[in-house]
């Protein structure tokens, strides 16, 4: 498909990042936007909260309501929409119907072939919001880092859009690691904290998203594509080659310097880990902190309830404690790479 395609109202392609937070999608989703054609929305399903209701600042830099791009794929959804006056609430609304009690009779409902959210007066108005950001941005193909599966299933079933899909896991015991740190947001409220969670919560959060993103979307097909944080950052190049190719770009376009360093320019991510601000040269390397930092407890208490999983996706249930290298920055104004211990 072409820009001129999806400006034109034809189907819109939408690369969809499914799983748990804090799992180096912010980073990989800006590397991938760098590319022709590609653009890096960020968490899209909460531009109606962060962007339209709270004014939170775009990737760029301004905040939402004072950025050319997203200022006219607003003007756009108000020309079109009888429920423009009531925008901020979408988001609420979607809240209420994505909630996790809520799961499985989406899954049921999806496994009789029926639409796995009922049918709702803001489907339009969100499947034109994909249609007026690749109109406004010029893109082939969005990058969507909204992680939630069931929002994942609502996307796919939207008309004029075509989703693909990465899901992206990271162990559960880092990234519950990272769900513990105070993290500021840079957000316009001065030292806002970004969202976080105990340890017991992060891991069933964990256990029920990735699995059900893995019943949901096989690897098999080829709209799916399933890495693991620890594959993509001992080969950075290999695996984002990968996603280039499913994403319909052209691999050799992105932006590596060598192998493991690249170089980003400021995108639009309208909601995500803090360190979509960040642009320069970045060197990527893994963070592993948590294996020398994590208490004994709490590592057995997520290696417990994420047993499952673990054995799913190939994780150890005994992990090493020794300390791997972590994901620095290169010079001061650098951004720190697939590092959900310093941005996510």
């Amino acid at each position: 498909m072409t820009s001129d395609e999806g400006q034109a109202g034809g189907t819109v392609h939408v690369l969809y990042f499914a799983g748990t937070g804090r799992s180096g999608t912010t980073v990989v989703s800006n590397i991938l936007g760098q590319l022709p054609g590609a653009f890096a929305a960020g968490e899209l399903r909460y531009l109606w909260d962060r962007g339209v209701e709270q004014d939170h600042l775009c990737g760029c830099g301004e905040t939402f309501s004072r950025c050319p791009l997203w200022t006219g794929v607003m003007r756009q959804l108000a020309e079109c929409s009888d429920t423009a006056g009531d925008l901020a609430q979408v988001g609420h609304r979607l809240r209420v119907r994505l909630r996790m009690a809520r799961l499985p009779a989406m899954l049921l409902r999806h496994a009789a072939g029926r639409p796995p959210l009922p049918p709702h007066p803001d489907d339009d108005l969100v499947a034109r919001l994909y249609r007026a950001v690749a109109q406004e941005s010029g893109a082939h193909v969005i990058i969507d880092t909204s992680k939630l599966p069931p929002y994942g299933l609502l996307v796919d079933r939207l008309p004029g859009v075509r989703v693909s899909i990465v899901h992206l896991v990271r162990d559960p015991r880092a990234t519950a690691y990272s769900w513990r740190r105070t993290k500021t947001t840079r957000d316009p409220s001065a030292g806002a904290q970004m969202q976080r969670l105990q340890t017991w919560k992060s891991s069933v959060l964990w256990m029920v998203w990735n699995l059900t993103a893995a019943v949901l979307w096989r690897e098999r097909h080829s709209r799916v594509c399933r890495l693991r944080y620890e594959d993509l950052v001992n080969d950075p190049g290999a695996h984002l080659r990968r996603l280039a190719f499913l994403a319909g770009c052209e691999p050799s376009d992105l932006p590596f310097i060598d192998r493991h360093t690249v170089r980003l320019a400021p995108t639009h991510t309208v909601a995500g880990n803090p360190n979509r601000h960040d642009t320069g040269t970045v060197r990527l390397r893994g963070d592993d902190e948590w294996r020398s930092e994590m208490g004994l407890l709490d590592r057995a208490l997520v290696t417990v309830l994420s047993a499952p999983g673990l054995a799913l996706f190939g994780y150890p249930l005994r992990a090493r404690t020794s300390s791997a290298s972590r994901v620095t920055p290169t010079a001061p104004s650098e951004v720190a790479p697939l590092s959900t211990d310093q941005r996510l």
